[in-house]
Protein backbone atom coordinates (compact mmCIF):
# COMPACT_ATOMS: atom_id res chain seq x y z
CA UNK A 1 0.00 0.00 0.00
CA UNK A 2 1.34 3.58 -0.99
CA UNK A 3 1.94 5.70 1.76
CA UNK A 4 -0.11 8.26 0.03
CA UNK A 5 -2.46 6.06 1.11
CA UNK A 6 -1.43 5.47 4.59
CA UNK A 7 -1.84 9.08 5.16
CA UNK A 8 -5.58 9.38 3.89
CA UNK A 9 -6.48 6.10 6.07
CA UNK A 10 -4.88 7.93 9.09
CA UNK A 11 -5.91 11.12 8.73
CA UNK A 12 -9.39 9.46 7.87
CA UNK A 13 -9.48 7.32 11.36
CA UNK A 14 -8.28 10.44 13.28
CA UNK A 15 -11.68 12.51 12.32
CA UNK A 16 -13.29 9.38 13.16
CA UNK A 17 -12.30 9.42 16.15
CA UNK A 18 -12.57 13.56 16.94
CA UNK A 19 -16.03 13.14 15.79
CA UNK A 20 -16.74 10.27 17.81
CA UNK A 21 -14.97 12.25 21.07
CA UNK A 22 -17.30 15.28 20.18
CA UNK A 23 -20.56 12.80 20.02
CA UNK A 24 -19.65 11.38 23.60
CA UNK A 25 -18.83 14.61 24.84
CA UNK A 26 -22.36 16.05 23.65
CA UNK A 27 -24.37 13.32 25.62
CA UNK A 28 -22.23 12.98 28.91
CA UNK A 29 -24.21 13.59 31.25
CA UNK A 30 -24.01 14.67 34.83
CA UNK A 31 -24.57 11.53 37.02
CA UNK A 32 -26.55 12.73 39.89
CA UNK A 33 -29.48 14.45 37.98
CA UNK A 34 -31.86 12.01 35.97
CA UNK A 35 -35.46 12.10 34.91
CA UNK A 36 -38.37 11.82 36.82
CA UNK A 37 -41.32 11.94 34.54
CA UNK A 38 -42.51 13.04 31.16
CA UNK A 39 -46.21 15.01 31.41
CA UNK A 40 -48.07 14.43 28.54
CA UNK A 41 -49.75 17.39 26.96
CA UNK A 42 -53.68 16.19 25.41
CA UNK A 43 -53.17 17.43 21.49
CA UNK A 44 -49.73 17.08 21.93
CA UNK A 45 -47.27 19.36 22.04
CA UNK A 46 -45.65 20.48 18.83
CA UNK A 47 -45.00 24.81 18.50
CA UNK A 48 -44.33 26.61 22.50
CA UNK A 49 -41.72 29.17 23.56
CA UNK A 50 -41.29 30.43 27.14
CA UNK A 51 -42.34 28.55 30.29
CA UNK A 52 -42.27 30.35 33.91
CA UNK A 53 -42.22 28.80 36.95
CA UNK A 54 -44.65 30.54 39.85
CA UNK A 55 -42.94 29.52 43.25
CA UNK A 56 -45.62 30.55 45.47
CA UNK A 57 -48.45 28.57 43.87
CA UNK A 58 -46.02 26.30 42.64
CA UNK A 59 -47.63 26.06 38.53
CA UNK A 60 -45.49 25.93 35.65
CA UNK A 61 -47.01 27.89 32.53
CA UNK A 62 -46.15 26.91 28.99
CA UNK A 63 -46.79 29.22 26.30
CA UNK A 64 -48.13 26.05 23.73
CA UNK A 65 -48.94 27.89 20.68
CA UNK A 66 -50.45 24.27 19.21
CA UNK A 67 -50.26 22.48 16.31
CA UNK A 68 -48.24 24.25 13.13
CA UNK A 69 -50.37 22.11 10.60
CA UNK A 70 -53.67 23.44 11.16
CA UNK A 71 -56.30 22.34 8.75
CA UNK A 72 -58.07 25.65 6.64
CA UNK A 73 -60.63 27.36 8.31
CA UNK A 74 -59.33 25.47 11.27
CA UNK A 75 -59.66 27.62 14.91
CA UNK A 76 -55.83 28.50 16.61
CA UNK A 77 -55.01 26.13 19.62
CA UNK A 78 -52.47 28.58 21.21
CA UNK A 79 -52.82 28.36 24.52
CA UNK A 80 -50.97 27.94 28.22
CA UNK A 81 -50.68 24.63 29.55
CA UNK A 82 -50.95 24.83 33.50
CA UNK A 83 -49.17 22.28 34.98
CA UNK A 84 -48.51 21.48 38.83
CA UNK A 85 -45.16 20.98 39.77
CA UNK A 86 -45.70 19.46 43.26
CA UNK A 87 -46.97 16.20 41.21
CA UNK A 88 -45.94 16.72 38.21
CA UNK A 89 -49.29 16.75 36.27
CA UNK A 90 -51.70 18.85 33.44
CA UNK A 91 -54.13 20.69 34.75
CA UNK A 92 -55.41 22.68 32.47
CA UNK A 93 -55.01 25.05 29.80
CA UNK A 94 -56.11 28.37 29.03
CA UNK A 95 -58.39 29.45 27.66
CA UNK A 96 -60.50 26.35 28.58
CA UNK A 97 -62.70 26.34 25.87
CA UNK A 98 -62.07 27.22 22.30
CA UNK A 99 -65.50 29.67 22.82
CA UNK A 100 -63.19 31.87 24.14
CA UNK A 101 -60.81 34.62 23.34
CA UNK A 102 -57.23 32.82 22.93
CA UNK A 103 -53.72 33.27 21.28
CA UNK A 104 -52.97 33.54 17.44
CA UNK A 105 -51.19 29.85 17.71
CA UNK A 106 -48.86 28.69 15.30
CA UNK A 107 -49.50 30.86 12.69
CA UNK A 108 -47.34 31.29 9.36
CA UNK A 109 -45.12 33.62 8.63
CA UNK A 110 -46.11 35.59 6.01
CA UNK A 111 -43.55 38.45 5.51
CA UNK A 112 -40.07 37.09 6.06
CA UNK A 113 -38.38 37.42 9.04
CA UNK A 114 -41.97 38.82 10.91
CA UNK A 115 -43.14 36.38 13.30
CA UNK A 116 -46.97 36.04 14.44
CA UNK A 117 -47.27 33.35 16.33
CA UNK A 118 -48.33 33.25 19.61
CA UNK A 119 -48.39 32.87 22.62
CA UNK A 120 -44.51 33.93 22.94
CA UNK A 121 -43.42 34.97 26.77
CA UNK A 122 -44.67 34.92 29.84
CA UNK A 123 -44.46 36.13 33.28
CA UNK A 124 -46.79 35.21 36.40
CA UNK A 125 -47.56 38.12 38.78
CA UNK A 126 -48.62 36.79 41.89
CA UNK A 127 -50.00 39.83 43.85
CA UNK A 128 -52.39 40.41 40.98
CA UNK A 129 -52.99 36.35 40.42
CA UNK A 130 -52.46 37.26 36.74
CA UNK A 131 -50.12 36.05 33.84
CA UNK A 132 -49.31 38.60 31.20
CA UNK A 133 -48.84 36.99 27.89
CA UNK A 134 -47.04 38.21 24.44
CA UNK A 135 -49.18 37.28 21.44
CA UNK A 136 -48.00 36.75 17.82
CA UNK A 137 -50.82 40.00 16.67
CA UNK A 138 -48.73 42.21 18.57
CA UNK A 139 -50.82 42.06 21.97
CA UNK A 140 -50.48 41.39 25.35
CA UNK A 141 -52.45 39.33 26.74
CA UNK A 142 -53.68 39.75 30.40
CA UNK A 143 -54.83 35.89 32.31
CA UNK A 144 -57.34 36.22 35.61
CA UNK A 145 -55.81 32.63 36.93
CA UNK A 146 -58.49 32.86 38.93
CA UNK A 147 -61.16 32.92 35.92
CA UNK A 148 -59.17 30.42 33.87
CA UNK A 149 -59.26 32.87 31.20
CA UNK A 150 -58.44 36.04 29.17
CA UNK A 151 -59.39 39.60 30.61
CA UNK A 152 -57.94 41.92 29.06
CA UNK A 153 -56.04 42.37 25.48
CA UNK A 154 -53.51 45.15 24.80
CA UNK A 155 -52.18 46.54 21.62
CA UNK A 156 -48.21 47.49 21.22
CA UNK A 157 -48.67 49.19 17.93
CA UNK A 158 -46.61 46.68 15.53
CA UNK A 159 -47.43 44.25 12.74
CA UNK A 160 -45.24 41.38 13.89
CA UNK A 161 -45.12 39.33 17.39
CA UNK A 162 -44.70 40.69 21.04
CA UNK A 163 -42.15 38.39 22.49
CA UNK A 164 -40.50 38.27 25.84
CA UNK A 165 -41.43 40.41 28.82
CA UNK A 166 -39.91 41.23 32.66
CA UNK A 167 -42.16 42.70 35.37
CA UNK A 168 -41.03 45.60 37.61
CA UNK A 169 -42.63 45.23 40.84
CA UNK A 170 -41.13 48.39 42.22
CA UNK A 171 -43.10 50.69 39.44
CA UNK A 172 -45.86 48.37 38.15
CA UNK A 173 -44.36 48.39 34.81
CA UNK A 174 -44.08 45.53 32.84
CA UNK A 175 -41.53 45.65 29.43
CA UNK A 176 -42.13 43.54 26.32
CA UNK A 177 -40.01 43.80 23.32
CA UNK A 178 -41.66 43.78 19.68
CA UNK A 179 -38.25 41.84 18.30
CA UNK A 180 -39.34 41.04 14.72
CA UNK A 181 -40.92 44.77 14.02
CA UNK A 182 -38.60 47.01 11.67
CA UNK A 183 -37.51 49.01 13.62
CA UNK A 184 -37.88 46.55 17.04
CA UNK A 185 -39.18 48.35 19.62
CA UNK A 186 -39.94 47.93 23.17
CA UNK A 187 -43.50 48.65 25.16
CA UNK A 188 -43.59 49.98 28.82
CA UNK A 189 -46.78 48.77 30.20
CA UNK A 190 -49.47 49.86 33.75
CA UNK A 191 -50.26 46.83 35.51
CA UNK A 192 -52.78 48.74 37.72
CA UNK A 193 -53.81 50.68 34.71
CA UNK A 194 -53.02 48.29 31.45
CA UNK A 195 -52.54 51.47 29.51
CA UNK A 196 -49.67 51.73 27.28
CA UNK A 197 -47.18 53.95 28.66
CA UNK A 198 -44.51 54.73 26.01
CA UNK A 199 -42.28 52.79 23.67
CA UNK A 200 -38.17 52.79 23.30
CA UNK A 201 -37.63 52.42 19.75
CA UNK A 202 -34.19 50.68 18.87
CA UNK A 203 -32.24 51.34 15.20
CA UNK A 204 -33.89 49.72 12.61
CA UNK A 205 -30.56 47.65 12.05
CA UNK A 206 -30.74 45.81 15.37
CA UNK A 207 -32.04 42.39 14.06
CA UNK A 208 -34.29 40.98 17.56
CA UNK A 209 -34.76 41.42 21.40
CA UNK A 210 -34.19 38.71 23.25
CA UNK A 211 -34.94 37.52 27.31
CA UNK A 212 -35.50 40.70 29.97
CA UNK A 213 -35.22 40.43 33.96
CA UNK A 214 -35.23 42.98 36.17
CA UNK A 215 -32.65 44.10 38.70
CA UNK A 216 -34.05 45.02 41.82
CA UNK A 217 -30.53 46.12 43.31
CA UNK A 218 -30.37 48.94 40.03
CA UNK A 219 -34.64 49.47 39.82
CA UNK A 220 -33.40 48.24 36.10
CA UNK A 221 -34.45 45.90 33.69
CA UNK A 222 -31.70 44.55 31.84
CA UNK A 223 -32.53 42.76 28.03
CA UNK A 224 -30.69 40.70 26.47
CA UNK A 225 -29.48 42.34 22.60
CA UNK A 226 -27.72 40.09 19.93
CA UNK A 227 -25.16 40.90 18.00
CA UNK A 228 -27.20 42.31 14.56
CA UNK A 229 -24.49 43.50 11.44
CA UNK A 230 -21.61 45.23 12.41
CA UNK A 231 -22.81 45.52 16.06
CA UNK A 232 -21.51 42.71 19.04
CA UNK A 233 -24.23 41.37 21.39
CA UNK A 234 -24.95 43.64 24.64
CA UNK A 235 -27.12 43.78 27.65
CA UNK A 236 -28.71 46.61 27.74
CA UNK A 237 -29.81 48.98 31.07
CA UNK A 238 -32.99 50.37 30.34
CA UNK A 239 -35.04 53.12 33.52
CA UNK A 240 -38.56 51.53 33.23
CA UNK A 241 -39.70 55.27 33.88
CA UNK A 242 -37.63 57.21 31.92
CA UNK A 243 -38.28 54.82 29.29
CA UNK A 244 -34.04 54.81 28.28
CA UNK A 245 -31.34 53.08 27.68
CA UNK A 246 -29.10 54.06 30.62
CA UNK A 247 -26.05 51.75 29.73
CA UNK A 248 -24.50 49.34 27.39
CA UNK A 249 -22.37 46.15 28.95
CA UNK A 250 -21.04 44.80 25.42
CA UNK A 251 -20.59 41.08 25.86
CA UNK A 252 -18.42 38.60 23.63
CA UNK A 253 -21.73 36.46 22.54
CA UNK A 254 -25.07 37.24 20.67
CA UNK A 255 -27.03 37.37 24.02
CA UNK A 256 -30.33 35.77 23.88
CA UNK A 257 -31.26 34.00 27.24
CA UNK A 258 -30.74 36.38 30.57
CA UNK A 259 -31.00 34.92 34.54
CA UNK A 260 -29.90 37.54 37.24
CA UNK A 261 -28.25 35.35 40.29
CA UNK A 262 -26.46 36.58 43.37
CA UNK A 263 -24.43 39.03 43.99
CA UNK A 264 -25.48 40.87 40.57
CA UNK A 265 -23.88 38.00 38.60
CA UNK A 266 -25.96 38.28 34.99
CA UNK A 267 -25.46 35.18 33.29
CA UNK A 268 -26.00 35.52 29.30
CA UNK A 269 -26.85 32.40 27.52
CA UNK A 270 -23.54 32.79 25.18
CA UNK A 271 -22.03 31.10 28.89
CA UNK A 272 -20.83 34.73 29.52
CA UNK A 273 -21.49 36.00 32.88
CA UNK A 274 -21.16 39.93 33.73
CA UNK A 275 -21.96 42.35 36.75
CA UNK A 276 -24.90 43.61 36.60
CA UNK A 277 -24.34 47.15 37.55
CA UNK A 278 -20.78 47.46 35.72
CA UNK A 279 -21.27 45.02 32.73
CA UNK A 280 -17.71 43.78 33.96
CA UNK A 281 -17.12 40.24 32.09
CA UNK A 282 -16.73 37.53 34.79
CA UNK A 283 -15.98 34.60 32.70
CA UNK A 284 -16.11 33.04 28.97
CA UNK A 285 -17.55 29.44 29.54
CA UNK A 286 -17.36 26.57 27.45
CA UNK A 287 -18.82 22.97 27.75
CA UNK A 288 -17.62 19.60 27.02
CA UNK A 289 -19.68 20.14 23.88
CA UNK A 290 -18.51 23.17 22.48
CA UNK A 291 -19.22 26.57 23.62
CA UNK A 292 -22.21 27.13 25.80
CA UNK A 293 -25.63 27.98 24.25
CA UNK A 294 -29.36 28.76 24.64
CA UNK A 295 -32.19 30.32 24.31
CA UNK A 296 -33.82 30.64 27.24
CA UNK A 297 -31.59 30.37 30.75
CA UNK A 298 -33.01 30.16 34.34
CA UNK A 299 -31.64 30.64 37.79
CA UNK A 300 -32.67 28.46 41.02
CA UNK A 301 -31.69 29.84 44.07
CA UNK A 302 -32.57 26.52 45.63
CA UNK A 303 -29.10 24.86 44.60
CA UNK A 304 -27.10 28.15 43.08
CA UNK A 305 -27.29 26.93 39.50
CA UNK A 306 -28.04 28.55 36.13
CA UNK A 307 -29.93 26.29 33.77
CA UNK A 308 -29.53 26.64 29.58
CA UNK A 309 -32.77 25.98 27.67
CA UNK A 310 -31.25 24.14 24.40
CA UNK A 311 -30.43 20.62 23.03
CA UNK A 312 -27.79 20.18 25.51
CA UNK A 313 -29.13 21.46 28.77
CA UNK A 314 -26.10 23.09 30.88
CA UNK A 315 -25.63 23.80 34.00
CA UNK A 316 -23.33 26.45 35.50
CA UNK A 317 -22.95 27.37 39.42
CA UNK A 318 -24.00 30.16 40.03
CA UNK A 319 -21.56 31.71 42.53
CA UNK A 320 -18.24 30.51 41.08
CA UNK A 321 -19.23 30.86 37.19
CA UNK A 322 -18.13 27.53 36.48
CA UNK A 323 -19.48 25.03 33.77
CA UNK A 324 -20.76 21.80 35.41
CA UNK A 325 -21.87 19.42 32.77
CA UNK A 326 -25.12 18.66 31.36
CA UNK A 327 -28.53 17.29 32.42
CA UNK A 328 -29.80 15.60 28.86
CA UNK A 329 -28.55 15.91 25.13
CA UNK A 330 -32.25 15.87 24.03
CA UNK A 331 -33.78 19.23 25.33
CA UNK A 332 -35.63 22.34 23.88
CA UNK A 333 -34.93 26.08 23.28
CA UNK A 334 -37.35 26.67 26.74
CA UNK A 335 -36.47 25.76 30.57
CA UNK A 336 -37.85 26.33 33.74
CA UNK A 337 -37.21 25.34 37.55
CA UNK A 338 -39.49 25.43 40.78
CA UNK A 339 -36.86 26.12 43.57
CA UNK A 340 -39.03 24.37 46.19
CA UNK A 341 -38.22 20.48 44.95
CA UNK A 342 -35.54 21.03 42.48
CA UNK A 343 -37.73 20.14 39.31
CA UNK A 344 -36.66 21.23 35.67
CA UNK A 345 -39.37 21.22 33.11
CA UNK A 346 -37.88 21.40 29.32
CA UNK A 347 -40.64 20.93 26.84
CA UNK A 348 -39.51 18.78 23.58
CA UNK A 349 -41.78 18.95 20.53
CA UNK A 350 -43.27 15.79 19.71
CA UNK A 351 -42.37 14.48 23.07
CA UNK A 352 -43.97 16.39 25.83
CA UNK A 353 -42.67 18.23 29.25
CA UNK A 354 -39.78 16.41 30.54
CA UNK A 355 -38.92 16.59 34.14
CA UNK A 356 -35.48 16.08 35.71
CA UNK A 357 -34.20 16.66 39.34
CA UNK A 358 -31.19 16.10 41.09
CA UNK A 359 -30.83 12.62 43.05
CA UNK A 360 -31.35 12.76 46.98
CA UNK A 361 -28.05 11.96 48.44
Amino acid sequence: MKRKNLFKISMFVVAVLALSAAASAQVSLLPDYSQVTTITVPGGLFSFDIGWVDQGSQRYYLADRGSPTLKPGQKSQGRIDVINTQTNTWMYSIPTSSAETGFTGAAPTVTPGCSVGGPNGVVAIPQLNQLYVGDGNSTVKVIDLAAKAIVATIPTGGNCRADELAYDPLDHIIMIANPNDNPPFLTFISTDTQAVLGTLTYPATQSGLEQPVWDPQTDRFLLSVPASGGNTGSVDQIDPIAMKITNSFKVSSSPAGLALGPIQRVMTSGGVPIDGRTGNVLAILNGSAGPISGDEIWFNPGDNRVYFGATNVAVVDAETNQFLGYITSAGGHSIAVDSNNGNIYVPVTNVGIEVFARKRQ
